[in-house]
């Protein structure tokens, strides 16, 4: 049965699941990759903590869409991996070997599962992997990443960057896709950022950053990164979209997760007539919804869309009045009070839309659960591959 054996792709899905304790098939994973090619270890930061963890949701997320019988999604996404792999030096060579090690570190994890059709399943989504990625970097023509200067960087609020970049070559990608980026303070740490704004014929970028308590990467672009900066942003990943052929569409942004959405919004501004779209903004304090003016321009305009702001908290901080009031001009729906899942699924189960949820993985997780419990179909949710 293979990739279609949905017990044995579950039994795969909890090996690999971070919130199950991957850790240790996750590092024996490499640890067997680079005993067999040492070549391989030169290719990634000292620190493989954060590369081990973004491998984990990736498999993680992969099994899951394939569990629900969802191929085209993941193949486009190892595609884009392979090609964004690129960017590390990894050869044909390497794939060979990480192969083997894929195999052997998922048989050890799972010998007390281990019989033919787990070994099938397991085979097959290694073999999948594999093949995808290697054969999208092998037919990979163009260069494995651009390099840029930063513009202009502005903070809305206590903790997030809004960062514009000229890159030196226009890049290439579809609104609510996200892309590694490398920093100067931080060779060889990529990260994976969502560009705000749809692709830009003359090369202009925007991102918007939060520094997270702990993450040295984020921390340094938030608090450090100034005009000049040379950024380096490798080939896109992603298959975030909306399909203005597939009905109305609910859109749910915590934080800065608004940035995909927004791209999304402003390229569907592009046309005369779209699907419906309601957007709900969410954050702590009311001061932390940052983009609320940019939203409501866009939507005075296009009546096809709605948005919704929600804040946990009905007060700001005093930290608030030294940051830019985000509040805009009267024409926006209410504010609303309480947790993203809490507010959406007052609203029903919104089982008739396209439901795109774009944020930080337990927002993500939790609002997910809260709209299955409504009676979404899970088939007709999506959001990228969960990381912290």
């Amino acid at each position: 049965m293979g990739l279609e054996d949905r017990e044995s792709m579950r039994i795969l899905r909890d090996a690999l699941d971070p919130a199950s304790g991957s850790d240790q098939l996750i590092a024996d994973l490499y640890t067997r990759w680079f005993a067999a090619d040492p070549s391989a270890r030169d290719l990634f930061p000292p620190d493989m903590h954060t590369q081990r963890k973004a491998f984990a949701h990736a498999l993680s997320w992969l099994c899951d869409e394939l569990i629900a019988q969802r191929a085209e999604e993941p193949v486009g996404f190892l595609a884009q991996l392979g090609r964004d792999h690129r960017k590390y030096g990894v050869t044909q060579q390497h794939y060979v070997t990480l192969h083997d090690a894929m195999l052997d570190a998922l048989r050890a994890a799972l010998t007390d599962y281990w019989d033919r059709r787990l070994a099938e399943a397991v085979t097959d989504v290694v073999t999948l992997i594999i093949g995808v990625m290697s054969g999208a970097a092998d037919a990979e023509t163009t260069p494995p990443f651009c390099d840029g200067s930063v513009l202009d960087v502005l903070r809305p609020t206590r903790d997030v960057s809004v960062i514009r970049l000229k890159m030196d070559h226009p890049l290439n990608y579809h609104p609510g896709q996200y892309l590694p980026v490398q920093v100067p303070q931080w060779p060889r740490r990529w990260r994976y950022l969502s560009p705000a704004i749809p692709a830009d014929p003359a090369g202009y970028v925007e991102f918007h950053v939060r520094s997270v308590p702990g993450g040295m990467v984020s921390t340094t672009v938030v608090g450090e990164t100034a005009p000049g900066d040379r950024w380096r942003l490798a080939n896109p990943h992603g298959a975030l979209h909306v399909d203005r052929d597939d009905g109305d569409v609910l859109m749910i942004a915590g934080r800065t997760g608004l940035a995909p959405l927004r791209a999304l919004i402003m390229d569907l501004s592009r046309f005369g007539e779209n699907p419906r779209v309601h957007l709900f903004f969410g954050a702590k304090y009311p001061c932390e919804l940052y983009d609320l003016p940019t939203l409501w321009e866009i939507a005075s305009t296009n009546p096809w869309l709605s948005v919704t702001p929600v804040s946990e908290l009905n007060f700001d901080p005093p930290w608030a009045r030294d940051y830019p009031d985000p509040t805009p001009p009267r024409g926006l729906h209410v504010r609303q009070v309480g947790t993203l899942p809490e507010i959406v699924t007052q609203y029903g189960s919104w089982g008739d839309r396209q439901i795109l949820i774009c944020g930080g993985p337990q927002m993500v997780a939790a609002t997910k659960t809260a709209l299955l419990a409504k009676g979404a179909p899970a088939e007709r949710i999506r959001h990228d591959p969960l990381a912290s």
